[in-house]
């Protein structure tokens, strides 16, 4: 009985991960990160490899949570993946802002005329000092 109902706890949390997984995965389609990404970098042609690393990146991501192991990449990988992964939110949060209107209607009601790029420079600077915080200050994050 108790084998019976960890087995179907496994296929509740499976199926919920891989639903999760499916929506996340959706929305950065529908906002329409990957080809505006390559539009604005002329990289067109690596639609492909930029879709395969979010896919990859995901399943990495998901198996940290599962299982409980160690890469020895060193400090300068480390700093390089917590950049990727930095620019990675900053693009979704940046792209879903775009969508939604957010910054064309904040300069509308804020009676912003110029200097919109420093709005947005300031936007991404506090998230990046949120992140050092949080990774350099010990007990930041309690």
């Amino acid at each position: 009985m108790e084998a019976l109902k960890t087995v179907i706890l496994v296929l509740i949390g499976f199926g919920s991960g891989i639903v999760i997984a499916g929506a996340v995965f959706a929305f950065i389609a529908i906002i329409g990160v990957v080809p505006r990404l390559a539009q604005k970098t002329k990289t067109e042609n690596c639609i492909m490899l930029y879709e395969e690393a979010i896919i990859l990146g995901g399943i990495f991501g998901t198996t940290t949570m599962v299982f409980d192991y160690y890469l020895p990449i060193g400090k300068t990988l480390t700093i390089i993946a917590s950049l990727a992964i930095g620019i990675f939110y900053g693009i979704i949060a940046v792209s879903l802002a775009e969508i939604l209107d957010v910054i064309p209607i904040l300069s509308r009601r804020g009676r912003l005329q110029t200097g919109i790029k420093y709005f947005i420079l300031s936007i991404a600077l506090g998230k990046m000092a949120g992140s050092v915080l949080y990774y350099f200050v010990p007990g930041f994050f309690y």
